[in-house]
């Protein structure tokens, strides 16, 4: 089991990306000690939005399709509308997805973030929450959605939006430190 502070973990966003889902996760985790990492589909720097218009940018560090999933002890999705629509769009980010709920690592996703985990088809029969705009999405993939600030089932950890940024980085950190969950096949 990985402590936290020597943890390696992968956040999947690309341009549109909630501002605050992606910049929280990334400087809490870093200041309790883990190697967070940016993938993308392009190595470029990508456009956050925040709140209602375009704001900053976060540096790329790997692309997607080089990314290996041992390297990694979790993988991190913010939300936001744009930047989850276009990556379940993309064969290599949901086969990234695929491939990190497979190995039992920590999956954490929020707001519009699991889309990503129901194109992945990570959510049949499991317990999970979300925006609230797209909770008939999970359900209809098969999830048992929560109106909850954080859902964790079997290590995929799900949460609502940037209110619950907090409690969302905690059952990361908490996740993480337990290590690998052998998950029945969703």
């Amino acid at each position: 089991m990985p402590s936290i502070n020597s943890a390696r973990i992968l956040i999947l966003a690309t341009d549109g990306y909630e501002r605050s889902e992606l910049r929280f996760p990334l400087d809490k985790l870093k200041a309790h000690g883990a190697k967070v990492e940016i993938a993308s589909l392009k190595k470029e720097p990508i456009k956050s939005w925040d709140e209602k218009n375009w704001g900053d940018t976060a540096n790329v560090d790997h692309l997607v399709g080089d990314v290996a999933v041992d390297d990694y002890d979790a993988l991190v999705i913010p939300g936001g509308q744009i930047n989850p629509d276009i990556l379940r769009a993309d064969k290599g980010a949901v086969d990234l997805v695929k491939s990190f709920v497979q190995s039992g690592k920590p999956v954490a996703a929020i707001c519009h973030g699991p889309w990503l985990l129901v194109e992945a088809g990570a959510l049949k029969g499991r317990k999970a929450t979300s925006y609230a705009s797209i909770k008939t999405d999970l359900m209809n993939a098969g999830a048992a959605w929560r109106d909850e600030a954080v859902v964790t089932d079997q290590g995929i950890i799900t949460s609502r939006n940037p209110n619950d940024l907090d409690v969302f980085v905690a059952k990361i950190v908490e996740e993480v430190e337990e290590g690998r969950h052998d998950r029945r096949a969703a």
